[in-house]
């Protein structure tokens, strides 16, 4: 921790460089570099990794993943306010940060990291969801990530990792879990940020499965479960009608009652009824 003690507290960074929090970056910061360091310790063994990072703000869990021994971290950062704070960082770590200044659902990062990479980041929240849900979809998979690790509202962790009946469970659980093993590794409160959100935060560190826990084509089961969850207090058979003309036998097939609702479903059984309606 030698280096990361070597440069201003995060308090002092965002005083030098008058980095005020812009809610319409969905920015919160997380000032303490012991938490920050602990989030980067959830990633795992970096120091063969390549990290893909977004919105580092002024750079705390930046220092936290070079401190671990990233092999090189691929900041992505849309406000340009924070660049000479991280430029700060890379000084001290010469040659292992880059920092990209641009919004990174605009961004290839495979073209600019070497594998085996790892995603970590405080994901500002008006894009983190969306992030998470193009990582979980690519077109080709294995994806170019071998894990994920992400702060999100509580509630959006919650949704993460939610088991089947209840409130939560929906399409995100159904994604994340067909393809990733997923657990909530880390809870922060409020207070923790500058400024303090309304609500409470946590960290999910979602490990890449080589192989889907059951077998779908990925596009049917996508369309299939969101058509399912945006109609989840219709029965089955109403809410998938316009999957196919013969919905009730197709579910019947995959052993589902046409009566039940999405959040009754498994991702198994929900895998069996991609299976039937790709059939012709």
């Amino acid at each position: 921790m030698a280096t990361i003690d070597s440069l201003p507290s995060l308090a002092q960074v965002i005083e030098n460089h008058q980095l005020s929090a812009k809610k319409s970056l969905g920015q919160n910061f997380l000032l303490d570099l012991n938490l920050t360091s602990k989030i980067a310790r959830q990633a795992g063994d970096l120091t063969q990794c390549d990290v893909l990072e977004i919105g580092p703000g002024p750079g705390g869990l930046t220092r936290g993943l070079l401190a671990e021994g990233a092999r090189r971290v691929l900041a992505v950062e849309k406000d340009a306010r924070c660049l000479p704070a991280l430029a700060e960082i890379a000084a001290v770590y010469p040659g292992q940060l880059e920092v990209i200044n641009g919004d990174a659902l605009e961004i290839d990062p495979l073209s600019m990291l070497t594998p085996p990479i790892r995603v970590a980041a405080n994901l500002p929240y008006n894009v983190g969801t969306e992030l998470l849900v193009r990582w979980l979809t690519p077109a080709v998979w294995p994806p170019f990530w071998q894990s994920l690790t992400l702060m999100f509202q509580r509630e959006v962790a919650n949704r993460i990792v939610a088991e089947p009946g209840g409130k939560a469970y929906g399409r995100l659980a159904i994604l994340a879990q067909w393809r990733c093993d997923c657990r909530i590794v880390m809870s922060l409160p409020p207070e923790a940020f500058t400024p303090a959100p309304k609500v409470h935060s946590a960290v999910v560190h979602l490990q890449m499965r080589e192989k889907p826990l059951f077998e779908a084509d990925p596009k049917i089961l996508s369309r299939v479960v969101a058509a399912a969850f945006n109609q989840r207090r219709k029965m089955l058979r109403a809410a998938l009608k316009g999957q196919a003309p013969d919905i009730e036998d197709r579910l019947m097939a995959a052993g589902i009652k046409p009566t039940e609702r999405a959040e009754q479903l498994s991702i198994e059984q929900f895998c069996a009824l991609a299976r039937e309606l790709a059939k012709p």
